[in-house]
């Protein structure tokens, strides 16, 4: 035998390789190459339009652009709720976080969209299966192959075809294997809007988040509210009882007219008849948290009562409102909505590239016998391999529809993450105006709550004194009630309306923000 140069065996021994491993190297070098062709629009991040300061977008009247409260550009904290030093809407929060129902289902939908992404990841791999069978088959006697030993061997077909007609067992077991080459980009773009679509279940769950928490702080301070109006209540219902005894006592002495009398009846009964409504408020404002927290009703009432303090006059922080240009970043809507328009683009990509022929590399190996000893001789043994194409013909227009249909969804998107964009800012502008008007209205409250007191005690020493009827130191008395109840209710309203802030801001909402994984 000659003995060839080194570069000749080399040459033989490629010319040696099965026909089929030679030409799926070469595929998947041209695999290699073309998987940098990805079809259809790629996604641009928005850079929505903001303000340089947050006074410079109003639509309120100039008396409440308070230009203090605008000027914080201090980070917004997640944990918000920490700075009005309140223990119990702390601890309510943490349980809300934990076992609110909705929360939990915006967690699952999260977890969900992950595993999603998962599956249509995989398709980026190739799918290999295990396969065995064992089977008794038993052939026809008048099939194709009947025909065939008839021509071939007339003299004695009818033994040959009684022959192949005896019931045999047929063994299998291999593998086979199956992987598309992503030519076009369609996996590529299929994984893209998964990862988008990640993103806005992350998204939605911290808006989940945001409204759980601003919602907890809601319910929180208007309970606190109702239980300093339950104890105004009984604290006037006892004093007018009281009054109501001496005055009955004055008139039945002949001192004072029995008319002052049906005054000061009136006004009890007018105390009476507030009464229930403000233990009806309290009991909507326990049952609402108890709901936030997924807790049956009554759980939280012994809790929530004996915790009443007897003040609600909190110590309101120091507002932070951070930077203008960080809202698309931080607010949990514009970063949904912002993940939709990604998903919606991709799956354009993905349209696209159904119009471009599909290259499928497909193999098996395996071991096939009529006798099972034998199945495992490598006699036995199986194989094929090679690519199949698919080339897209004739649908009657059905795939340029869907192209069609996936723009449209784009567009729509786009409108969508728009229309988030605004609504956001007219949030922002209508939360900030109105805390500034609650804080006026609070200041005034102040005012009228002491001079109404101021009034009261001079009615009174003027009644005292035979100087004044009664009658003044009734409406006076109304007017302090009157004010008490306002300046409660004002003292309440401005927490609400500052978690009102946090929430337009996206404030409580988490760090994490999905960014895909390979």
């Amino acid at each position: 035998m000659p003995i060839l140069p080194p570069s000749h065996t080399a040459a033989a021994n490629a010319l040696r390789l099965p026909w089929a491993m030679r030409h799926c190297a070469t595929l998947f070098a041209l695999s290699t190459l073309a998987t940098a062709c990805v079809v259809g629009p790629s996604f641009e991040q928005p850079s929505p339009e903001a303000p340089a300061a947050w006074s410079s977008w109003e639509s309120g009247d100039a008396s409440l652009q308070d230009a203090e409260l605008r000027g914080h550009q201090a980070p917004v904290p997640d944990h918000w709720w920490e700075s009005f030093h309140d223990a119990k809407l702390n601890e309510l929060e943490i349980r809300a976080s934990s076992a609110n129902p909705d929360l939990r289902t915006a967690a699952l939908h999260f977890a969900q969209s992950r595993t999603q992404r998962q599956a249509i990841a995989a398709q980026r791999f190739p799918e290999i299966n295990a396969t065995g069978s064992a089977h008794r088959i038993r052939e026809s006697e008048h099939d194709a192959s009947g025909r065939l030993i008839g021509a071939v061997a007339p003299n004695q077909s009818q033994r040959l075809v009684q022959l192949l007609s005896v019931p045999y067992n047929l063994y299998q077991a291999g593998f086979d294997a199956s992987w598309e080459l992503d030519l076009w980009g369609r996996v590529r773009r299929s994984v893209e809007a998964a990862d988008a679509d990640v993103a806005a279940s992350a998204a939605a769950l911290d808006g989940v988040r945001v409204g759980i928490a601003a919602e907890v702080a809601r319910n929180y301070f208007e309970l606190r509210g109702a239980q300093q109006q339950v104890r105004l209540t009984r604290a006037d219902l006892s004093a007018a009882e009281e009054y109501l005894t001496l005055i009955q006592a004055r008139a039945d002495g002949g001192v004072t007219p029995r008319l002052e009398t049906a005054r000061q009846q009136a006004l009890l009964a007018d105390l009476r008849a507030h009464f229930p409504a403000v233990l009806d408020r309290e009991s909507q404002s326990i049952n609402q948290l108890s709901l936030l927290l997924g807790e049956r009703p009554g759980v939280l009432r012994a809790e929530l009562i004996s915790a009443a303090g007897t003040s609600v006059a909190w110590l309101l922080p120091d507002l932070g409102l951070g930077l203008p240009s960080e809202l698309a970043r931080r607010r949990p809507d514009i970063r949904q909505a912002e993940a939709k328009l990604h998903s919606a683009t991709a799956a354009v990509g993905v349209a696209v590239a159904d119009l471009y022929p599909r290259i499928t590399l497909n193999g098996n190996f395996g071991f096939e016998a009529i006798a099972l000893a034998n199945l495992t001789d490598w006699s036995s043994r199986t194989w094929t391999v090679g690519p199949s194409l698919s080339v897209p013909i004739f649908d009657r227009g059905r795939r340029r529809s869907v192209i069609t249909l996936r723009k449209l969804e784009q567009q729509e998107a786009a409108i969508t993450y728009q229309r988030t964009v605004l609504i956001a800012w007219h949030e922002i502008d209508t939360a900030l105006s109105s805390y500034s008007a609650e804080r006026l209205r609070n200041e005034q409250l102040a005012l009228r709550d002491k001079a109404s007191r101021d009034a009261l005690v001079l009615a009174h020493s003027l009644y005292q004194n035979g100087s004044t009827s009664y009658l003044e130191e009734l409406d006076a008395q109304r007017s302090v009630i009157a004010a008490q109840r306002d300046y409660a209710d004002s003292d309440v309203e401005l927490p609400m309306r500052l978690v009102a802030i946090y929430k337009a801001l996206g404030g409580g909402a988490s760090d994490f923000v999905w960014r895909g994984t390979p």
